[in-house]
């Protein structure tokens, strides 16, 4: 049957992720397969805007399904934003013969795709922060990744913790969304867990908890702190001020956001690059791919971007047991 689409546009837009690199991978090479062209846009929006447009050939992508990072480069787009970006924006696909495009990214970025979706860009979103935080899916792209490089960090920080008897708080990211922390949280065996959507700000509870582990012959403690509440620093000071028990606070940053995929992002995030190509061959548009219940699947990009994704009650129950 002949592809509804005979022209792939692909970007990576937002923040990076381990795994955007087997996304970009599976979705040319679905493409070549199929006999359409990908055209690889770098630099996200504000490339597209730039005309940073070449096609890709299945070659393109050779080992790169391991690599950290986007190697379309990602950025953001003030330009973009304002309708006449976007306007402009899908002119630019036009002028480059583009009717299909794919976007890998977050809830920025699946906005984008859906403003040129109304300028009539036949386009699919695949879900690409390591935040978790896409409510039309159960995965997104480097959360795999993201979560084991912020365990094994954690890991070490409590060896030296333990070493000096203090107590430790740890930042993982997340934006505003806490299943970094919470995973975190229970794989590290963590003695409290911040998280922006459960936290109610009574850091004197905390300190509390501190005093009575300390008092139970507990020689260190452990604070996974979500970026959403931040200010691990200055929380550090305060604690160690209340409790004279030495607290020192480790940012982890953008190590998160590094390193090399672990296996189940390098192959989720090829299942769903794959799928995009087939929504788009089969000449639907203004899509999501997902990953929901263990089934791959796809939802409306206006369905998905209303939809309200709060932490599993059930985890997080059990994350205050444990």
């Amino acid at each position: 049957m002949e592809n509804a689409v005979k022209t792939i546009g692909v970007l990576t837009s937002g923040g990076d992720a381990p795994g955007m690199n087997a996304a970009i991978r599976a979705v040319v090479r679905a493409g070549v397969a199929k006999g359409i062209r990908v055209m690889g846009i770098r630099r996200g929006y504000a490339g597209l805007l730039n005309e940073e447009i070449e096609e890709m050939t299945s070659r393109s992508v050779s080992e790169i399904i391991q690599k950290g990072g986007t190697i379309l480069y990602t950025a953001r787009s003030e330009e973009f934003r304002s309708p006449e970006g976007q306007k402009l924006g899908a002119e630019i696909c036009r002028k480059h013969g583009i009717d299909g495009l794919v976007v890998i990214g977050g809830d920025g970025s699946y906005k984008g795709a859906a403003a040129l979706a109304k300028h009539g860009i036949t386009t699919v979103g695949i879900p690409g922060p390591i935040d978790l935080d896409i409510a039309s899916t159960d995965y997104t792209i480097g959360f795999d990744t993201a979560v084991n490089t912020a365990m094994e960090a954690i890991d070490k920080i409590r060896d030296t913790s333990t070493s000096h008897e203090r107590c430790s708080i740890i930042e993982v990211m997340g934006r505003n969304a806490g299943y970094i922390a919470l995973w975190c949280g229970i794989a590290n065996g963590a003695e409290d867990i911040l998280l922006p959507e459960r936290y109610d700000y009574n850091e004197q509870a905390i300190i509390n908890h501190i005093i009575e582990k300390r008092k139970n012959g507990k020689s260190h403690h452990i604070i996974i702190n979500a970026e959403g509440i931040g200010h691990s620093t200055s929380m550090a000071r305060r604690i160690e001020a209340a409790t004279g028990i030495e607290t020192r606070a480790s940012i982890l940053g953008y190590m998160q956001r590094g390193g090399r995929p672990t296996c189940r992002d390098r192959v989720y995030a090829s299942v769903m690059g794959a799928k995009a190509v087939d929504i788009l061959a089969e000449g639907r548009g203004s899509r999501v791919v997902s990953y929901r219940d263990g089934v791959f699947t796809d939802y409306d990009i206006f369905e998905a971007m209303e939809m309200q994704k709060d932490i599993p009650e059930d985890q997080y129950r059990i994350s205050k047991i444990l």
